[in-house]
């Protein structure tokens, strides 16, 4: 990773911090989700470095990025994501999101908008209006408060503890991410969601949608239901995976999106 890129684009009236691994092959946004930053791709990305450009944006109230007061909701979020296509002149990007930046980067999809060349989305955060009282009214942003007063090794502990199969580096990259996040981020868990079966419809463009076959977000049965509302939609299943996929099977993904790259003309 020392070899890549720190940067920051103006965009919105903020600043996003990002990494690049720089190069002139296509370029591939990866977008984390809530208490993620854009080094926690690092794994992915060392797979996609050899042909792809890749850029992993901090969000705002993430990582090194800025924390405006207010402004964070996903019209919010994915319109930092095309400040940062335009800023950095990527042309014809493919965006991958994982949770809350898939659905990010389907917003930023059917809006037509960023010159897109296909899009990737792992187990995005595609919640029924009920399953997003749920997570509001959930205890989740007052567990990262308590989180925000522990050290780094409290909750590399913790992590260990829930995720024995995880390597080492993401545990790490996951704790430092969390400990930089900060609570204003929660608000993107204010309903209502965008609704997701009107943005996937919307979408004209390649789509890989990768699913764990754990995953209490998006069901085999929900992907099938999108897939027939846009033929665009490709199904991928990964085995031994939930909610975070990218972390739980990091090899895996990286396969599939690799072979999802290289038949995207």
């Amino acid at each position: 990773m020392t070899t890549w890129m720190s940067g920051v684009c103006e965009t919105n009236g903020i600043n996003i911090h990002y990494l690049r691994t720089g190069g002139a092959n296509r370029p591939v946004v990866l977008l984390h989700g809530l208490m993620g930053n854009g080094a926690c791709w690092t794994p992915l990305a060392r797979v996609l470095e050899g042909e792809s450009d890749v850029v992993m944006p901090d969000a705002r109230g993430h990582g090194g990025s800025s924390t405006p007061h207010h402004g964070y909701r996903y019209d919010d979020h994915a319109n930092d994501v095309v400040g940062i296509i335009r800023g950095l002149e990527l042309s014809r990007p493919v965006l991958l999101g994982h949770s809350m930046g898939g659905m990010t980067a389907a917003v930023v999809a059917s809006r037509g908008t960023g010159g897109l060349r296909g899009l990737i989305l792992v187990d995005p955060t595609f919640l029924s209006p009920e399953r997003q009282r749920e997570v509001r009214d959930s205890d989740v942003a007052d567990q990262h408060r308590r989180a925000l007063g522990l050290h780094k090794s409290d909750l590399v502990a913790q992590a260990r503890a829930r995720n024995p199969h995880r390597s080492p580096e993401i545990i790490d990259l996951l704790a430092e991410a969390r400990l930089n996040t900060r609570l204003g981020a929660f608000d993107v868990l204010t309903p209502p969601n965008p609704e997701y079966r009107d943005v996937m419809s919307a979408i004209d463009v390649p789509t890989l949608l990768v699913i764990g076959d754990r995953s209490p977000v998006v069901t085999l049965e929900m992907a099938m239901e999108l897939r027939s509302l846009n033929p665009r939609v490709r199904i991928e299943q990964v085995q031994n995976a939930a909610h975070g996929l990218p972390f739980d099977q990091p090899e895996r993904l990286g396969a599939v999106v690799v072979q999802f790259l290289r038949e995207l003309t």
